[in-house]
């Protein structure tokens, strides 16, 4: 695994190494989330050159507080991973989704090879609509398992 690190005016964004990828796993208390944690690491561990497009970024403040996290769901052949991300409730509303998904979409479409990032939400959360679109995405008019799709090219 190779370390990344992103820093932003108010955010420290990086890669998880596999220690922090389990403990997210053993904190998990839904058995959805976890189970999706596990397919991450997983996916790590499987395919360990490409770590950073299979692991959780954590995203903290510079004070240290960790506020959400993020992640790519793979690389496809295309060069088009997909984006995920979430905010700690308590976080919402404070633009760090924004800032966040700005900075790691600005690295993904760094790196070579890649053409787009690609992300989904569901239709009615508006709010994830939004930093979608603040940080440049449009719709691509076909859906996903979890809603409407989005793209981001360079």
């Amino acid at each position: 695994m190779r370390d990344f690190l992103i820093e932003t005016n108010r955010l420290v964004i990086r890669v998880a190494s596999r220690e922090t990828m389990e403990k997210i796993v053993d904190s998990q208390s839904e058995g959805e989330l976890k189970e999706a944690y596990r397919e991450m690491l997983d996916g790590c561990l499987t395919v360990p050159e490409q770590w950073e497009w299979r692991a959780v970024w954590t995203i903290e403040t510079k004070e240290g507080e960790r506020v959400g996290d993020l992640s790519f769901k793979g690389i496809d052949s295309a060069g088009a991973p997909e984006i995920g991300y979430g905010i700690v409730d308590e976080f919402q509303g404070r633009g760090y989704a924004t800032e966040a998904v700005g900075a790691l979409v600005d690295w993904a479409l760094s790196r070579p090879g890649v053409v787009r990032v690609e992300a989904e939400t569901e239709p009615d959360n508006a709010a994830s609509k939004r930093v979608l679109e603040k940080c440049g995405f449009v719709p691509t008019g076909a859906l996903g398992e979890e809603g409407p799709r989005f793209a981001r090219a360079r």
